[in-house]
């Protein structure tokens, strides 16, 4: 059996750490929603409420869930992942739940959402690059894709999951009464009209810049090399 390489043991260590760290705080996050008091004592001060706990359970409950996604995808459909995209995905997750969710980084660190959605957006759209690249060298798939068309797959393709993701955010807010989308501040003011709507907003606008970065990068990319092929191919036997 060929033994994996340096690379492949990297992203094994980082997504079994990722793993240990869900679970764990998917233990301790039910904990403490059993544990809570109904209705805490006059004066008694918690920096969480149940909720808090009740979203960390769930955030951890799907960061579980969707572990395993890109694992699954390349061996069901043959997709060719490259490892730095399992890296990228690991620490995304870790970032997103523990020390945003979990650790309270959203509130902590400014800007953290920000950069999560950025870093997100270019993973995204790398991931788009690489299914259309896939499905240019399938042989049971015959197509020939521009440059453009690539460009234009991967921008959608990032963006889509972004909305997704803002579907997934305000369905589960409704649900079960958390705070995904940010629109009670960490001093329990609850945010209404033009500013209730912002964090939704900046997320999806952040999404769309960076997904649109890597479009451009992309094309760029692939021009270059289309370039190069058909000079290739011009040459005189």
């Amino acid at each position: 059996m060929r033994k994996p390489t340096g690379k492949r043991k990297t992203s094994d260590i980082i997504g079994t750490i990722l793993f240990i760290t869900l679970v764990l705080s998917a233990i301790y996050s039910l904990v403490r929603v059993i544990v809570f008091p109904q209705e805490p004592s006059a004066g008694q001060a918690y920096t969480h409420n149940r909720s808090d706990y009740v979203l960390m359970f769930v955030q951890c409950l799907l960061g579980l869930v969707v572990f395993s996604l890109p694992s699954i995808a390349s061996h069901k459909w043959k997709l060719g992942i490259p490892n730095f995209i399992y890296v990228m995905y690991y620490i995304f997750l870790y970032c997103a739940i523990f020390l945003g969710e979990v650790l309270d980084f959203y509130y902590l660190i400014p800007f953290w959402d920000v950069i999560l959605h950025f870093f997100s957006g270019a993973m995204l759209g790398t991931l788009g690059f690489i299914l259309v690249s896939w499905l240019n060298d399938s042989d049971r798939i015959h197509v020939s894709l521009s440059p453009a068309f690539v460009a234009l797959f991967a921008f959608c393709f990032a963006l889509s999951c972004g909305a997704i993701w803002e579907i997934y955010e305000y369905t589960f807010d409704g649900l079960l009464g958390l705070n995904m989308q940010k629109f009670i501040t960490a001093s329990g003011e609850a945010l209404v009209g033009h500013a209730a709507l912002r964090d939704t907003m900046k997320d999806i606008i952040v999404d769309a810049a960076a997904a649109l970065l890597m479009a451009v990068l992309g094309y760029g990319q692939l021009k270059l090399t289309h370039g190069e092929r058909k000079d290739t191919t011009d040459i005189p036997r």
